[in-house]
């Protein structure tokens, strides 16, 4: 008969039984009030309304908001962010805010996306006059000591698609951003998977379980662009990352299972506090994603959530698991105006770290 050693045995074995049974080892020491603050970016998409752009949409402008803080461009960005949030130094940038809307040269026409989201021009890195802009933004970020941290990048898309020929132009535009991203010095960029808005459902398959080789095809077409991205973004210094932000990444294990595939250090996560599904997700899907994110959060407040929203506790979730990126402070919709409520959002993240 074999005799297997007990559980205190194969510790000893192992030299391991002082480890464990040792009393546990003191937590980390708090962060310091500058430690705090390096862990917060301003985000420039709840400022939107005050910006000089393309948009028309009252939702992407506010007269009556600008009457009150003034109008802003990107170049007026860094500044704004140490003005409004004291002690941070971090900032966020939305692709559709950047450029000097007064140069055409700057933009090329877009056939916009299906969640209006983009405008129907959208900003060209690769001219020479987007190129000028791109500089003088840098300089402007070292006169200011600010950093870009992350671009929430809406134009590369299609990178899902089943036409192949769609894909090959998004991994194009894609990389034109992450060149933008190192003139920059950004440390990461979010690219959409593209594919349908809301995922095909499954089907009864030939064995009568539940089947969806649809999305397994997407998710295929989006892990081969990743793959050519993350190479590029390796090369280029910024790192590619996907957001729970409409589509195949609505779903947090589709957002894993891409990332997984793709394998390298130059494509992760990119966790947005509100942007699930429903609300069983709030702080599960964060869990799900809160281990391959490293570079950057989305600390958001969104009203369609109402008292569920808990950013105090989803922080947390993030801490947990020594996510060494920072919270950008992305207030959606509620009962203040974007300014006000990234200030609110500014003191509920430093409050929970």
């Amino acid at each position: 008969m074999t005799i297997f050693p007990n559980r205190r045995d194969l510790m000893k074995t192992a030299g391991l039984s002082s480890l464990v049974f040792a009393p546990q080892a003191a937590s980390a020491a708090p962060l310091t009030e500058k430690q705090k603050l390096a862990k917060i970016a301003s985000n420039s998409w709840p400022i939107r309304q005050i910006f000089k752009s393309r948009y028309t949409d009252p939702g992407m402008v506010s007269p009556e908001l600008k009457k009150k803080y003034g109008e802003i461009t990107m170049l007026d960005f860094p500044q704004f962010t140490k003005n409004t949030f004291p002690g941070v130094t971090r900032m966020d940038i939305f692709s559709g805010l950047f450029g000097d809307f007064t140069d055409e040269s700057m933009f090329i026409r877009t056939p916009g996306q299906s969640n209006g989201e983009g405008p129907s021009y959208e900003f060209d890195p690769h001219t020479a006059s987007g190129k000028a802009w791109l500089e003088k933004l840098a300089n402007t970020m070292v006169k200011t000591g600010t950093k870009c941290q992350h671009i929430s990048n809406s134009a590369p898309r299609d990178l899902a698609e089943h036409d192949a020929a769609k894909r090959k132009a998004g991994v194009a535009v894609a990389k034109k951003w992450l060149d933008a991203g190192k003139t920059l010095g950004a440390v990461s960029m979010r690219v959409n998977s593209g594919g349908p808005d809301i995922l095909p459902p499954a089907s009864h398959g030939p064995h009568g379980y539940p089947q969806n080789e649809e999305v397994a095809k997407y998710l295929d077409n989006c892990v081969e662009s990743l793959k050519e991205l993350a190479d590029y973004g390796g090369k280029v210094g910024v790192k590619v990352t996907l957001e729970n932000h409409w589509g195949l990444t609505a779903n947090p294990t589709n957002i894993v299972i891409m990332i997984d595939a793709v394998n390298s250090k130059w494509c992760e996560a990119t966790p947005d506090f509100g942007n699930w599904e429903h609300e069983k997700m709030l702080f599960t899907g964060l869990k799900i994603l809160a281990p391959y994110a490293h570079s950057c959060a989305h600390a958001k407040y969104w009203s369609r959530w109402g008292d569920k929203n808990d950013v105090r506790r989803a922080v947390k979730v993030m801490m947990a698991t020594k996510f060494d990126g920072v919270f950008a402070l992305e207030y959606e919709e509620g009962p203040l105006n974007g300014i006000e409520g990234a200030k609110y959002l500014y003191k509920e993240v430093l409050g929970a770290l």
